[in-house]
């Protein structure tokens, strides 16, 4: 029987809960390295930071403004807001039981975190120099009180509250009161300490706490605890009122850092008293203060994972592999007019790609430059060689996008610089976020004018392309050269949408595109064809797609899904969701690429893809979706998905009910990693075209003279 609509979808913000839970499973798993057991920690810190900011905050604003509509799970903005509470709280309690685990491991293998109790009298000493040296002369106390207006407290900024007892004359009772010490960024969190071997620290809060009493004078501390808070940013732009952009966007950036505060993290030895004190002077709700049995902001953690001399406690080092015709060709206009070119990062380097970029800022044949841009790194070669192509006189044009959440200000900086080389920039579209990845350099060549084309599913961003796992389809294919310069056109020109040869573009015609290949596929199946969706992405929450899904899944479609982190669509629903299946794969590279695959009658087609099938993506974002026509490069992403649903060692499977299952095989496959597999492949190809390259020259020597 066939459920009701309102059980067909899983909440969204619990959903996303549980990914984050998936990331903590990997700090749990003892099979891995310790310090990569620490990041996989430190990212689910970070990912809850962002998680309060933007979707708590969303919701706590929409419940403010009597906000009642249900989501497409059935759950009101009060029943979500309660639902996530609890599992946070859950979850918390599960991080902070791998910290203490991990801290104990790591105090074992030379990295430890050492408390003022626990000083040696050198450390003392040492630890009393950086506070007079380094600390006290950097920051400084506020008083809270209910007579003045509440400090204005930075965002995730730790900070040390201090009770204090004030001596009273007359031998009447001393009065007490609060007040806080910001822990300043400077010298930072790890405070070094000398040892005799490994590397041990102190946190800069306890060093605070250790030395308060300094700040106040013929004052007694009484308390000292540990506190942080979290901010809404989910703060609108007004577009349509704002004449200019960049100045309205740093008046979001401006009005974040005094929005309300969805989240007090307190440690858990702060009195009740004073936690109480706090949530009244910041306003906080009592079901919105979170306790935590350890040191707050988990995502600083990331800086012991850097630590040298500990390679042991590490993944063993991947280096990306370039193809050899790519590091031996003269250029790469010179491979791309001869062949298209598909590369799987971060097992195969970005730097073909930015190389391309600064080829075409160099080569004196190329006339124009385009690009669209949303994040990339803080000194990015990419924009420089934007900036260096105007510069020689190109016409050059970027789109960049300035409401990339929390790199607006970076963003924000590049468009200067670039305005400031001669870049024509364009902020996009009002409304709307320009989210797709694509590069244009146009080349006067001897038959005239050709486009030489960069489609991305993931950023600009040299850094992250080491981290990230995306997809990079370089081509100077005409029908999406003329498609990708059309794209340009339509952004820029704020005009109305293309007609497209083979692109498809969001808002208008992604998800129209998305939904017909669903339903052409629906419909082989009827007639009795094979059919079959094979696809992965980051989260799957659209209604209209869920819908479009479970009717293919009726209709006999074998449809697998990999899915990163939310999903809503519920598989394996009898009557609904029967030949849906869908697994998540966290492990050691983040999963970002969108592949699509649709068996098509036996003549598959396949895409790369910048947007997840959400609401966010299709409707309210500019994205692309590129064809793969090429045979090689189709075959390669077919065998990316199918050996990312072959993987074991990473993933879990979801459940009807929401839940997610640990996936464990039989026999061989209990232990494959698709991403040892992904590596193994682009070395043993990498390996084998140098073998060939080098047997080559071999048996073409030159004959050697006789003497």
């Amino acid at each position: 029987m066939k459920a009701s609509r309102k059980n067909n979808f899983i909440n969204r913000e619990l959903s996303w809960l549980e990914f984050n839970d998936r990331v903590l499973s990997c700090a749990r798993d003892e099979s891995l390295p310790l310090l990569e057991r620490l990041k996989f920690l430190a990212i689910t810190g970070s990912n809850l930071d962002e998680f309060f900011m933007v979707r708590v905050g969303g919701l706590q604003m929409l419940l403010k403004n009597g906000g009642q509509k249900k989501d497409p799970s059935g759950m009101r903005p009060a029943e979500q807001l309660e639902a996530v509470a609890r599992r946070t709280r859950e979850m918390l309690a599960g991080q902070y039981a791998v910290y203490q685990e991990l801290e104990k491991s790591l105090a074992a293998s030379g990295i430890r975190r050492l408390l003022p109790r626990e000083f040696s009298g050198e450390q003392g000493r040492h630890a009393e120099y950086v506070f007079d040296s380094e600390i006290s002369p950097v920051v400084s106390p506020m008083a809270l009180s209910d007579q003045e207006e509440t400090p204005l407290l930075v965002n995730r900024m730790l900070y040390v509250a201090v009770r204090l007892s004030v001596p009273a004359a007359g031998g009447k009772r001393p009065s007490r009161r609060l007040a806080i010490i910001p822990v300043a960024r400077t010298p930072g969190r790890f405070i070094t300490l000398p040892s005799e071997g490994g590397y041990h620290f102190v946190l800069a809060e306890d060093l605070l706490a250790l030395f308060a009493n300094r700040f106040f004078p013929n004052e007694t501390v009484a308390e000292t605890s540990c506190f942080r808070v979290t901010r809404n940013a989910d703060v609108s732009l007004r577009e349509d009122g704002a004449p200019d952009l960049a100045a309205e966007m740093e008046a979001v950036i401006d009005a974040r850092k005094r929005s309300d505060c969805v989240r007090l993290e307190v440690c858990a030895p702060m009195s009740p008293g004073m936690a109480s004190e706090l949530e009244t002077f910041l306003n906080v709700p009592s079901n919105a203060v979170y306790r935590a049995a350890g040191p707050l902001d988990l995502s600083a953690f990331f800086r012991l994972t850097e630590l040298s001399g500990y390679d042991k406690l590490r993944y063993k080092p991947w280096p990306p592999r370039t193809p050899p015709h790519l590091k031996a060709a003269p250029s790469m206009f010179e491979v791309m007019a001869k062949r298209n070119v598909l590369l799987f990062h971060p097992y195969e380097s970005f730097d073909p790609v930015v190389r391309l970029i600064q080829e075409a800022a160099r080569d004196p044949r190329v006339v124009a430059v385009k690009q669209t841009l949303y994040r990339t790194s803080r000194k990015s070669p990419i924009v420089a060689a934007l900036a260096d192509a105007a510069r020689a006189g190109k016409y050059v044009t970027a789109i960049v996008e300035l409401k990339a959440r929390f790199d607006e200000e970076r963003n924000i900086e590049w468009a200067e610089e670039l305005e400031d080389a001669g870049v024509q920039v364009i902020y996009g579209v009002k409304g709307l976020k320009t989210h797709a990845k694509v590069f244009i350099a146009v080349r006067r060549e001897p038959g005239g004018l050709r486009r030489y084309v960069h489609f991305g599913t993931g950023n600009y961003n040299e850094i992250t392309a080491t981290i990230y796992s995306d997809v990079s389809y370089m081509t100077s294919d005409e029908d999406l050269g003329a498609d990708a310069s059309a794209f340009f056109n339509s952004v820029t020109g704020n005009s109305q949408p293309q007609s497209y040869r083979k692109l498809a573009a969001a808002p208008l015609g992604l998800k129209e595109r998305a939904l017909s290949l669903i339903e052409a596929e629906t419909e082989r199946s009827r007639e009795g064809q094979k059919a079959f969706i094979h696809a992965k992405m980051n989260s799957l929450t659209h209604p209209d797609i869920i819908e479009a899904l479970y009717a293919a899944s009726r209709a006999g479609v074998k449809v697998r899904l990999n899915v990163r982190g939310i999903c809503c669509l519920r598989p394996g629903v009898p009557g609904l969701s029967d030949n849906i299946s869908v697994k998540s794969i966290v492990g050691r590279y983040l999963e970002h690429a969108r592949i699509w695959r649709f068996g098509n009658g036996g003549k598959d087609r396949v895409f790369i893809c910048t947007a997840d099938w959400m609401q966010r993506n299709l409707d309210k974002r500019i994205e692309l979706l590129t064809p793969v026509e090429d045979r090689d490069a189709r075959a390669r992403l077919a065998r990316i998905l199918d050996l990312c649903l072959k993987d074991a060692a990473n993933s879990w499977r979801l459940l009807p009910d929401g839940s997610w299952e640990r996936l464990s095989a039989a026999g061989p496959k209990k232990n494959f990693d698709c991403h040892v597999a992904f590596y193994d492949d682009v070395c043993e190809k990498t390996d084998k075209a140098k073998r060939m390259k080098r047997t080559m020259f071999e048996t073409h020597k030159p004959l050697q003279r006789k003497k």
